[in-house]
Parts: structure tokens; C-alpha cells; sequence
């Protein structure tokens, strides 16, 4: 269904052709977008007034952390298998932290042989920001740096990744951790867990991945519950909880901060402290679902924002997702698993409090075979963060479409094409509420992520950035549109929305 407002919307400008895009060389296709290109006035540019005064009229404390990333080639160890990869000098980054309000200043160096960038996920932070070329910003060359500086609007578990081509599948990411001035939370210790899927120089290289899948599957589709590797995919990996298929592609490791279960991540406590884990999932193509043995969780916050607080056995992440959850731990040693969710592996980490031997990494953990399973259709958001009630001014509905027959990824029936980010956007004004449907039209979940916002479930559930779809169903949110520039919207399947399975919401000037 199209887009209803309440009036009339402008007809999408046409940016650039395919045949202009053939006659420019690679370096230069996404800055010609972005230069001579840019989109016509109707829409709110990223480095127009609107974007700077917004960000003028949120002032902030005035109090600067000044960061360093380099991304670069690097070996990671994965218990004696050396995988070549990419990294912002560590797997993961180190955790970049600071208080709402702060400003950060973030100097990137591209070490590598090709274009990245940096993507700030959660954040609603300025929109020439945000880390994505070509509708924010160029690229960022080889050899070459971008600086990017903006307010830290809202407090919470954040972090960052690059936003080119299938980049996010190599080992380049970290936190960005937000504390809130006025926390109402407490808690003895803190652990920001980060959990990823892992192929990157093991079995294939992500361009490979995406490349092999792109052929699609032509007649191989509907194998039944055979469950097997086919080169780079993976057949037969099926979820209840993801309501059918739980994903496309082969990893041989599951990784907790950037280590496989035979050399584990490692917590050390103190019996009867209360931890607050930061739970990140920085994988491609896995949900994981995320329990710790002898141990109930409360989930506090998703996505940055706090919910009523709600105790569950385990954690179902949908790629990009973030949930921070409280424990009070025992006494010894405890598993910390994150089943790679349909299959059939696990990511491994350990707790110690106390003494005694560490379980094995295929230990049974009971807490994954309870019903109590944390999901955002369970969580409410907290009376400070909930948007107030209002009539939406905009209702856009939204159709994720395609399959893995031919890898045709899409939104609404069409793929989306980086070389003509603005072909299909969605108009929006500022000031208005707008009700955003997203209908999951495919056979497989998708979690969808909206940049530059987070919006609230139907029913006064949780503020979020990313939710899980599953198939058939359709998720209703509502957002204030109060962050002017050119946001795009997308799965965050890496595969999926490099196939096509992304779109753009602009702010209309």
C-alpha cells in the first residue's frame, strides 16, 4: 500500500542513471551522487541548515571525547585458526564511551583496499552523520579520513559498524555506550557482550558470501528438513521462535567479544554483586538466543531505551538489537551461551565468582529450554520515554518482499539501488507523528532497522531501532519526526539489504 498523508506528497527526484553511473569511475560514483546529484530542494539535505540547527537547538553539555579509529587489515585468532579479516584495531573495537549530551568527535582512517565508513547504529544523531554513502556522505577512500562530530542525544547501549557493501561481516565494530546522567538503574559491575557470527578468512570472504548468494537458489528451495551446509549457505536451519527459516548463510564460529567457544570470553565477579550486561548482537545472518546457566535475567532496557523491568530465562536478539539486562550472581562457575539460533552451534562465554571447573562449551543449559524467552512483544516502555498519545498526521505502510529462490531482497516489490538511493522515498515532515507499518511479506524474519529514530511498538511496547518481523506478520510503530535529512530504513541482514531490502524516508524542506 502506498504512502497516505495527509497532503500531498512530491513526486521522487531521480538522482542518478545506471548509464551515468558506468560513465564515472568507481571512486567516484558516490561522491558525484552526493555533489551533483543531490537531491532536489524539496527534500532536506544532509548538510543543509535544518540538519545543523537541529542539532544547534539540542545544545549538550559542552564536554568532548575525542576517539581514534583505524580500519585496517588484521589476523584474529580463533583458538589457534588464524582468520585474515578487517578490525578498528581490535575484535572487538575498544568500547568508546560517554554521557548524553557529550559531544563526540570521531577521526576515521580507511587503512583498507576499499571504500567504508562508519555507521553510529541507534542513534538519532545528525543525519550527515550517520555513516552512509552515498545518501549521507562519500565514502571514505582508501588512504583517506572522515571526521565525524556530533551530540550524543539519548543514553544506552549503542554501537557502531561500517555501512558499505557487506563490511559489518568482518570484525569492524564496537560499543558506543552512552551513560545517562540521570540513571535510575544500579548495579555493582558492568560487561558490554558483543555477539557475532564468523566466516570472515575461515571459509569465504563477505563479498564472496554475498556474491555466492546473489545466484539464489534457483530449484534447490523446499529440501525439507534436511539440514546441511551448501557451500557458503546453510539448508534446513529452521526456528519456531523465527517462525520458519532462521537464516542463509554457513559460520563456522559463533564468537562473545571476539571469541570462540574452545577459547572463551571471560567475566570475573563477585557472589551476590548485580551485573548489567550490555547485550549486543553484531552478527550478519544469526539470531541468538542468550541465557546464562543458574541464572534468571531482567531485562532493563532494549535498544537503548528502558522498559518495566521483566525477568526471563533467555534472550531472543535479532541482528542489531540490543538489550541490557540485569544478574545477580551465584557463587562458582557459570556457562554464558548464545545459541546461534536454528543452527544447530552456539557462541560460549564463562562467569567466575567462586572456584570449581568450568563447564564444557556444550553443557546443557536448562534456561534455554524454558518457555520464557525475552522478546520486545513482552516489554513495555517506561512512562519517561513512552511518546505521548497523538493522532499520526502520516501512515506509510511498507511490504518486505522476495526470497531466496532468487535472492530478490526487497521493499515493496523492488530492490533497492545504491546507485539511485532516492528512486522511492518516503516523504515525511517534521513535526509530524507518523504511523509506520511494515509487513513482512517473505517466508524468513527480517530486523528491520530505522536510522536517525527510534519508534515505538503498537500497544505502549518498547522504543526501539530494530525489531524482529516475523513471516506473515505485520509490526506498527509510531515515531515522532524530529531529526531532519535522508534516514534509510532497511533488514539488517547484511545479505538482505545489500540484495536490496532497503529504502529511504526524507524529510521534506
Amino acid at each position: 500500500m502506498p504512502d497516505r498523508p495527509l497532503s500531498p506528497t512530491p513526486s521522487s527526484p531521480m538522482l542518478l542513471t545506471r548509464r551515468g553511473v558506468l560513465g564515472l569511475g568507481l571512486g567516484a560514483v558516490a561522491a558525484a551522487v552526493l555533489a551533483s546529484c543531490t537531491p532536489a530542494p524539496q527534500w532536506v539535505t544532509p548538510t543543509g541548515a535544518a540538519v545543523s540547527g537541529t542539532e544547534k537547538n539540542r545544545g549538550g553539555t559542552g564536554r568532548v571525547t575525542t576517539v581514534d579509529l583505524t580500519a585496517a587489515p588484521t589476523t584474529l585468532d580463533l583458538a589457534g585458526t588464524s582468520a585474515a579479516t578487517w578490525a578498528f584495531g581490535g575484535i572487538p573495537a575498544p568500547v568508546i564511551r560517554l554521557t548524553a549530551g557529550d559531544t563526540l568527535k570521531a577521526t576515521v582512517r580507511n587503512q583498507l583496499d576499499a571504500d567504508t565508513s562508519v555507521h553510529w547504529h541507534g542513534l538519532a544523531l545528525r543525519n550527515d552523520m550517520d555513516g552512509v554513502p552515498p545518501v549521507t556522505q562519500a565514502p571514505i577512500a582508501p588512504g583517506g579520513q572522515f571526521a565525524y562530530e556530533f551530540v550524543t542525544p539519548h543514553p544506552g547501549t549503542y554501537w557502531f559498524h561500517p555501512h558499505v557493501g557487506p563490511q559489518l561481516d568482518h570484525g569492524l565494530y564496537g560499543a558506543l555506550i552512552i551513560d545517562d546522567p540521570d540513571e535510575k538503574v544500579t548495579w555493582d559491575d558492568e560487561w558490554v557482550l558483543i555477539l557475532d557470527d564468523w566466516l570472515d578468512g575461515v571459509t569465504a570472504t563477505p563479498d564472496q558470501v554475498l556474491t555466492d548468494l546473489s545466484k539464489g537458489m534457483g530449484g534447490m528451495g523446499g529440501m525439507g528438513d534436511m539440514f546441511m551446509r551448501m557451500g557458503n549457505r546453510l539448508m534446513g536451519a529452521t526456528s519456531d521462535l523465527l517462525g520458519g527459516d532462521a537464516g542463509d548463510v554457513y559460520y563456522p564460529h559463533y564468537l562473545i567479544n571476539g571469541k570462540p567457544p574452545a577459547d572463551p570470553a571471560q567475566f570475573t565477579g563477585t557472589p551476590g554483586n548485580v551485573v548489567r550486561i550490555r547485550l549486543i548482537n553484531a552478527g550478519s545472518d544469526t539470531a541468538f538466543r542468550f541465557a546464562m546457566g543458574g541464572h534468571t535475567l531482567t531485562i532493563t532496557h532494549t535498544d537503548g531505551f528502558p522498559v518495566e523491568p521483566v525477568e526471563v530465562d533467555s534472550i531472543l536478539l535479532g541482528m542489531g538489537e540490543r538489550y541490557d539486562v540485569q544478574v545477580t550472581l551465584g557463587d562458582g562457575v557459570f556457562p554464558v551461551v548464545a545459541e546461534a539460533e536454528g543452527k544447530r552451534d552456539r557462541a560460549f562465554a564463562l562467569v567466575r565468582t567462586g572456584s570449581g571447573t568450568a563447564p564444557m562449551s556444550d553443557v546443557e543449559v536448562s534456561e534455554l529450554d524454558s518457555r520464557q524467552v525475552g522478546t520486545a512483544q513482552n516489554l513495555t516502555a517506561t512512562a519517561e520515554v513512552a511518546l505521548s498519545r497523538a493522532t499520526p498526521d502520516r501512515l506509510i505502510d511498507v511490504s518486505l518482499t522476495g526470497g531466496m529462490a532468487a535472492y530478490d531482497w526487497g521493499i515493496d516489490g523492488r530492490q533497492f539501488d545504491m546507485t539511485d538511493p532516492l528512486r522511492d522515498v518516503h516523504a515525511i515532515s517534521k513535526g509530524e507523528r507518523v504511523q509506520l507499518r511494515i509487513r513482512n511479506d517473505t517466508k524468513m524474519w527480517h530486523p528491520f532497522h530505522l536510522h536517525g529514530h527510534t519508534y515505538q511498538h503498537e500497544g505502549g511496547g518498547p522504543r526501539k531501532d530494530t525489531s524482529t518481523i516475523l513471516p506473515g506478520r505485520t509490526l506498527t510503530v509510531e515515531f515522532d519526526a524530529d531529526n531532519p535529512g535522508l534516514w534509510i530504513a532497511h533488514c539488517h541482514n547484511i545479505y538482505h539489504a545489500e540484495s536490496g531490502m532497503t529504502t529511504v524516508f526524507g524529510y521534506r524542506s
